[in-house]
């Protein structure tokens, strides 16, 4: 099939990457792990070479990122899963952090009402209830084949043996020194100036592992590994207790399913905001046929930006924990709703966020994460993301634990109206309530087609996680492109508020981007920060596996070979 690219500038850029990323895909793959680190991918392909399932692989993969990937990587923040089995099975699991149980909606203001600076980013009270050791235990005693102990053992290994610290890694490690210092001390271990090439051995996090793998959930959520969860939240100005920890259970929900022509999706539902919003903006294209138009051309750009704006308009009023207020998803991804969403869209001139309010509908009623994608041998699929929040969470570390804790907390609307740490504006559904669980936009995500498997994928990203999904399927489905190459495209992001649309720099066409603003986009193009790191698997109609690790990070894909 041939790419439908809008310059030749763009596909030879492409095209260079692709061959840079040293994806070998010669030869038949039976199954695959893609995640933000080589050490992770490769512990998860060694699971399923000893005869693990891909849950099994999950859970050693998700462990190996707590030790190599720790500005994400977590055994102290939760996340959610979507799975579909080999038998046609199809589940999500979710495993978000909660509000402690001495939270209160204003816990972040002062005695005017105003918003406390990095009160819910930085620090103790930042931190929400943990809970991916519950969610990775909730899976093996489902899903589980293998001994528990067998799949913790690798990450203990390598805490020990200790990971190499790559030249990303150290700039991210530089770049946040200065907080680690602010909030742990100048003593603290990720303090120390590691360099790329460095050995990291973290024999802290190396005996709570072992903990976590003598007792299982018991190991994390009480005893000494708990003890001193609680004691370093409390030195670092936060609440939660051993209660708070001894309460915590994961929740199995029914992902949420749409079409999109002859794709069959499925992805998480709320208190994650992803299988919402991705499904709204793919509905709201679908009518005017976007593969007519080149890739990342004006109209097709046009037509994302006004979709997303009015899903996150949406996102913003109507979505939040289900066990605390009722989301009708069905009106929400309904056709009648969205279309009459799109009647103010015209290609002729930009709409204006401030225009642009949630959708009346009929009832009376975060920035470092990350993502990886596992196919086994037998055909289960599995879609995994993770997070901490922001980078390295809320910075506070456990020492004597070594691992960091997550700034969940600020996923609330912490005010309605006050945009949180990705810009996301919030509103009362979305408000802090003890044991609640905040909303989230971690989207992953297994898409079907013509009753087959086809895809599975997901990224980190904060508010970018939704569009480069997006972004990722269509470049596949409609534009044509291999999956690494729909990896490698450049992206672009925009949210409602702020009114701009972010592009990745110096990538896109000029003129269609001076077309866009004459038409009254706000285009901004020197935004430094990556827009998301995808990490696919894509299969063919005839069952040939290729995957897609995302080069704006680490990622990394490894293969299980006939």
């Amino acid at each position: 099939m041939i790419v439908r690219l809008l310059t030749k500038f763009t596909y030879i850029t492409l095209s260079l990457s692709f061959l840079l990323s040293g994806c070998n895909q010669t030869k038949d793959i039976k199954a695959a792990v893609v995640s933000a680190r080589k050490e992770a991918s490769d512990i998860g392909i060694t699971i399923l070479n000893k005869g693990g399932s891909a849950f099994d692989a999950m859970i050693a993969t998700d462990l190996a990122l707590t030790v190599c990937f720790p500005n994400a990587g977590n055994i102290s923040g939760g996340g959610f899963l979507v799975y579909r089995t080999a038998s046609g099975e199809v589940g999500s699991l979710d495993y978000r952090e909660k509000a402690p149980l001495n939270a209160f909606e204003k816990m972040y203001l002062d005695e005017n009402g105003d918003v406390i600076p990095e009160k819910s980013t930085l620090g103790g009270l930042a931190v929400g209830v943990p809970g991916t050791v519950a969610g990775l235990a909730e899976i093996h005693s489902k899903f589980g084949t293998l001994p528990w102990e067998d799949l913790v053992k690798p990450a203990i290994d390598l805490a020990i043996n200790g990971y190499i610290v790559t030249e990303k890694q150290e700039r991210s490690f530089r770049n946040k020194k200065d907080d680690f210092i602010r909030i742990n001390g100048e003593n603290t271990f990720y303090a120390q100036d590691f360099k790329a090439g460095d050995t990291v051995k973290n024999i802290a996090l190396a005996e709570t592992l072992k903990r976590i793998s003598k007792y299982g959930v018991k190991g994390f959520y009480e005893g000494p590994v708990a003890e001193s969860l609680v004691n370093r939240v409390r030195q670092a100005g936060g609440i939660i207790t051993h209660e708070d920890l001894i309460k915590y259970k994961p929740v199995w929900r029914k992902p949420l399913n749409f079409k999109y022509k002859n794709l069959n999706i499925f992805s998480m539902g709320p208190p994650s905001s992803g299988g919402v919003c991705l499904g709204q903006i793919l509905k709201m294209i679908e009518p005017y046929n976007i593969g007519q138009y080149y890739h990342n051309s004006e109209k097709a750009i046009q037509l994302i930006v006004e979709a997303e704006r009015r899903s996150y308009s949406d996102r913003s009023k109507h979505l939040g924990d289900p066990d605390f207020s009722k989301v009708h998803y069905n009106q929400l991804i309904s056709n009648k709703y969205l279309n009459n969403r799109m009647n103010s869209f015209s290609f002729d001139l930009a709409s204006q966020s401030k225009d642009i309010q949630a959708g009346k509908i009929p009832w009376t009623e975060s920035e470092e994460t990350t993502h990886y994608s596992i196919l086994d041998q037998e055909g289960n699929a599995i879609a995994v993301t993770t997070t901490l929040n922001g980078s390295y969470g809320s910075k506070v570390f456990v020492e004597d634990g070594g691992y960091f804790l997550n700034n969940e907390m600020d996923d609330f609307s912490i005010k309605p109206g006050f945009a949180n740490m990705f810009g996301l504006i919030g509103s009362e559904v979305n408000s802090i309530k003890p044991e609640k669980r905040m909303l989230s936009s971690m989207t992953p995500t297994i898409v079907m087609k013509d009753n087959k498997l086809y895809m599975i994928l997901g990224t980190p990203g904060g508010s970018t996680i939704i569009t480069s999904v997006l972004q990722t399927i269509l470049n596949v489905y409609e534009f044509g492109m291999d999956i690494q190459s729909a990896i490698n495209a450049p992206r672009f992001h925009h949210q409602w508020l702020p009114e701009k649309i972010e592009f990745e720099n110096g990538v896109f066409d000029e003129v269609s981007m001076k077309k866009l603003q004459e038409k009254g986009y706000d285009i901004k193009q020197d935004y430094i920060r990556v827009i998301g790191r995808v990490d696919a698997i894509l299969l063919s109609k005839n069952g040939v596996i290729t995957t897609g690790a995302d080069p704006r990070g680490d990622d990394k894909a490894s293969h299980l070979y006939d």
